[in-house]
């Protein structure tokens, strides 16, 4: 934790109210997002009660499972839950706009530019907090081998057709969200808890209530009491006035209200497949969907609190300007978004249980690279932030007061100014270090050539142009206020990969043939 994020929960605690640590949107919404807020049994890890899902606050899609015990009622669950996500997400990956792509010519091993089909938007998908991602990564690993009976006639528990698509695709949002700085999977509180600094721990902030509490307290109430309120509030038959922010349940819900609607509803079924004439077998029937309508009554009441809670923290977050980088990254949301619609559309097989060593290792690259690239890009695009990295020493902002012309030394000498800066921060910044400030967008490479107290003589390396005189505008002015950062804007890449084959035998190489995945084998889950 920053030194400033923690003068701002400090202040938070001394004003009564959240402190924004955010003065810009560091994350994409999409105008249409497909809320999701799950529900599970509890004692049973993945065991679906019920979910809200739409794109509309005032009309969300009811999904319930009223015996989660048995299976062809969950895999009804999932069969209606496929049925309302995937429409969403096929519907943007129809429109396509034209995009350059630089890829490798296979005959002659040069990189070269080819134009592709890049999806002009990507499904966005925002559940309540971050056990409701780990929930969307489970669903999508207990989805994606499944085997319908088109696929293989024999299996003898066959899903619903569209179920191991859905399983894929929440799979592939399950693991972008993993990579700092994406938007397609979003949990709210994460989203929240980045742009607001509450008074209160980093784990009671996963609770969506009591977050949004801190945020905006109602009239005349501080922050504190208005968020004990939402964890702790409970109405005349003790059941929580702010439920949990899904997947799980309040233990008096499922002991007061939902055990005992789960045994009315069973003896209904009893008492309907014991019927013995068709008279008898409609009064039953009637019994029985009374007991299922009480059973989806109950899971929406659990539920709605943390649906509006959702929206309204979507109202919070757009009113905050989104950052100038945000486009950018939302732009590599939507080529791995195209990326994973190719591979099904190509018919390629689901994706694996276990990453080989070479994947698993570009994987962890990559999401160190993007955490870094993030780090960068979110204080570029937001003054508050830079003001915690200047805190912390890596960035330090200043006014030019003097630029003397130089060049560097050989047979075609380049312009390399000297730029002297007043600075009153105390940047981290020894001799030949390189600081960057952003030039165009672009990062402009400065070294240190002398420091003398608050004065640092710095010789600007690059973005100058060819010629022997540098560009217009180039180069730093008498007078101008700039921000350097010691760290970079842009990441390099790491070092080249072995490919699969040769990876050596101390990480699983050299690999044989690739076998196709086989479906899940059974679980104790699955025979409840």
């Amino acid at each position: 934790m920053s030194l400033i994020t923690t003068l701002a929960r400090l202040e938070a605690i001394s004003t009564g109210r959240a402190q924004p640590s955010a003065t810009v949107r560091h994350r994409h919404l999409s105008e249409r997002p497909l809320v999701f807020v799950p529900l599970t049994t509890a004692g049973e890890a993945g065991a679906p009660l019920g979910a809200l899902v739409g794109t509309e606050r005032g009309a969300p899609r009811l999904l319930v499972v009223p015996q989660p015990r048995d299976r062809d009622l969950r895999f009804a669950f999932l069969a209606d839950l496929a049925d309302t996500v995937l429409p969403h997400i096929e519907a943007h990956t129809e429109v396509v706009e034209a995009a350059e792509r630089t890829d490798t010519d296979p005959e002659t091993g040069k990189r070269v530019k080819v134009e592709v089909d890049l999806c002009a938007d990507a499904a966005q998908l925002i559940v309540p907090s971050r056990a409701g991602l780990d929930y969307v990564r489970l669903l999508g690993r207990s989805m994606r081998f499944r085997r319908t009976a088109e696929q293989d006639p024999d299996t003898p528990y066959p899903a619903p057709p569209r179920v191991p698509l859905l399983g894929r695709w929440l799979t592939q949002y399950g693991e972008r969200s993993r990579v700092p700085g994406s938007s397609l999977l979003l949990a709210m509180t994460d989203v929240l808890a980045r742009h607001w600094a509450t008074g209160q721990s980093t784990l009671e902030d996963q609770h969506l209530g009591a977050l949004l509490s801190w945020i905006d307290p109602p009239e005349g109430e501080t922050g504190a009491a208005a968020a004990l309120r939402a964890e702790l509030g409970r109405d005349d038959q003790g059941q929580l006035l702010c439920p949990p922010a899904g997947p799980a349940t309040d233990p008096a819900f499922d002991n007061k209200l939902l055990a005992p609607a789960f045994e009315r509803y069973d003896r209904a079924r009893t008492a309907l497949a014991a019927a013995e004439d068709g008279l008898e077998a409609d009064d039953r029937l009637a019994v029985l969907t009374a007991a299922e309508r009480e059973i989806r009554a109950l899971v929406e009441k659990s539920m709605r609190p943390t649906w509006d809670a959702v929206w309204a923290g979507l109202d919070l977050l757009r009113e905050l300007p989104p950052g100038a980088h945000v486009e950018e990254r939302w732009t590599r949301d939507r080529w791995s978004f195209t990326a994973h619609r190719d591979r099904i559309t190509a018919g390629e097989p689901p994706q694996p249980r276990r990453d080989d060593a070479v994947t698993a290792a570009n994987k962890l690259a990559s999401r160190e690279r993007e955490q870094a690239r993030l780090d960068a890009q979110e204080a570029l695009d937001d003054p508050l932030v830079m003001a915690g990295r200047r805190l912390a020493g890596e960035a330090f902002v200043g006014e030019v007061t003097d630029v003397v012309m130089a060049y560097s030394e050989g047979k075609r000498p380049s312009p390399r100014p000297l730029v002297t800066v007043r600075t009153d921060d105390r940047p981290q910044l020894a001799e030949r270090v390189r600081a960057y400030r952003s030039l165009g967008g672009k990062p402009q490479a400065t070294e240190l050539v002398g420091a003398d107290g608050d004065q640092l003589t710095l010789r600007v390396l690059d973005k100058m142009g060819r010629g022997k005189e540098p560009e217009e505008g180039s180069v730093p002015e008498k007078g101008d206020r700039i921000c350097f950062t010691l760290f970079e804007h842009e990441q390099r890449g790491g070092a080249k990969l072995p490919d699969p084959e040769q990876t050596p035998w101390t990480h699983g190489g050299p690999p044989g043939e690739a076998l196709p995945e086989a479906a899940d084998r059974l679980t104790e889950e699955d025979v409840l």
